[in-house]
């Protein structure tokens, strides 16, 4: 196995925020046949930080998935270096896509990129999008993960492109894969994987399980109401975003038969 330092290079734009954390991870990995992953945000410093790094070796750039600080760039490099663009279109249209993607080659899941260095396997990951994918360097045994894992925070899932429930799913197929280093869309490397992947399912359940106590509670309730109880250890200037999160495991209630949504008043309730 090769040294992933080596091998992987991760790249920080400097889109830092708080949904981005220190900024977008674009990583170029191999060492003469370079495969660039999420470009990133259209910010021309980070752009040229990375033709400069890939010193003309950059042969194909790969997506996660399109939100705006994970693609931008890709059209803008794709033309530069005249080399394919790699991933996923969007299944459900929202107002947080990049819609000037446009992949020279569609991935579906279990696709090999195979270049002169190393394999690289696409998985499917909805959850975080529903075009969301993530990336084993088989040799290196690291996975490219995206926004499906972070480091540094839990992923806002936002409905309806984002799907509690595909993520929850997702999350779990990820433990069929042989890897031992996590390669995150924002923040460092993370180290003893499956770990990792059972604290986020175990946490995500226990938000459910919190959600389905509070909804008990009251005969209805609306999700800016609900959130304060079921995010209660969340900073308060944080509820609007939580409440993304939120209404993602309410319509995983819904689909499950645990809850009800009243349209007319907008209110939650306990099935």
């Amino acid at each position: 196995m090769r040294m992933s330092k080596e091998f992987i290079k991760r790249v920080t734009a400097s889109n830092g925020s708080i949904f981005t954390g220190p900024g977008t991870n674009s990583y170029l990995i191999g060492k003469d046949d370079l495969t660039l992953v999420d470009p990133g945000p259209k910010i021309d410093a980070h752009i040229e930080h990375l033709i400069n790094l890939g010193e003309g070796r950059i042969k194909r750039i790969l997506v996660t998935h399109t939100h705006r600080d994970h693609s931008p760039a890709a059209k803008v490099l794709g033309e530069i270096l005249n080399v394919p663009l790699m991933g996923r279109l969007l299944e459900k249209d929202d107002s947080l896509q990049d819609k000037t993607f446009k992949p020279d080659r569609i991935l579906e899941h279990g696709d090999l990129i195979k270049t002169n260095e190393c394999t690289i396997e696409t998985i499917h990951t909805p959850g975080h999008a529903s075009n969301h994918l993530c990336y084993l360097i088989q040799e290196e045994k690291v996975m490219l993960t995206g926004d499906h894992i972070m480091n540094g925070s839990t992923v806002v899932i936002a409905h309806p492109d984002g799907s509690m429930k595909d993520y929850l799913s997702s999350l779990a197929l990820l433990k069929n894969y042989n890897f031992n280093k996590i390669g995150p869309g924002h923040g460092d490397f993370l180290e003893d994987p499956m770990a990792v992947v059972d604290w986020i399912i175990d946490h995500r359940l226990e938000r459910e399980r919190k959600v389905i106590a509070k909804l008990k509670l009251s005969s209805s309730v609306t999700s800016e109401d609900l959130v304060i109880g079921v995010y209660d250890d969340v900073d308060p200037k944080l509820h609007p975003i939580a409440i993304w999160s939120l209404e993602a495991h309410l319509h995983k209630l819904l689909e499950d038969g645990i809850a009800t949504f009243n349209s007319a008043n907008k209110t939650w309730s306990f099935k």
